[in-house]
């Protein structure tokens, strides 16, 4: 009787060391996917505009739009106005990877057209990068 109760003890806690290890390494390995994966990007970016300049500021993001289309990491970079506050307007950029947002983050227009709408905007921008996950 203690053979098999010994038995049944050794191979429950086998099966409970295996049970354990195994997601541990699944996660290992989930992580490293994560982490190497070169996913394409998409920015977000909600622009908030005193009432009075809505004009203007399109002119400049025209100017900004144009350049943009330009970089070779580029996807996609649309301009939209809230249709329920013409004040707001919200940039769809869509990047090949991470090192293209890099390259239009440090671009001399990028700079220069966050100090052309600086004393346009009512409160700062509101961006968001996120991944594309399955798209490279």
């Amino acid at each position: 009787m203690k053979t098999k109760l010994l038995i049944i003890l050794i191979v429950f806690l086998a099966a409970a060391a295996a049970c354990k290890t195994k997601p541990a390494e699944e996660q290992k390995q989930s992580e490293a996917q994560v982490a190497t994966a070169n996913y394409q990007k998409m920015i977000t970016a909600r622009v908030f505009i005193k009432p009075g300049f809505e004009e203007e500021f399109i002119k400049s993001a025209q100017w900004i739009i144009d350049n943009t289309h330009k970089e070779e990491g580029c996807i996609e970079y649309t301009l939209y106005q809230d249709p329920y506050n013409s004040s707001n307007f919200f940039f769809f950029e869509k990047y090949r990877d991470q090192a293209a947002i890099d390259f239009h983050f440090a671009a001399t227009y990028f700079k220069e057209f966050g100090e052309k709408i600086a004393d346009m905007t009512s409160q700062p921008t509101e961006i968001k990068i996120i991944d594309i996950a399955g798209e490279k």
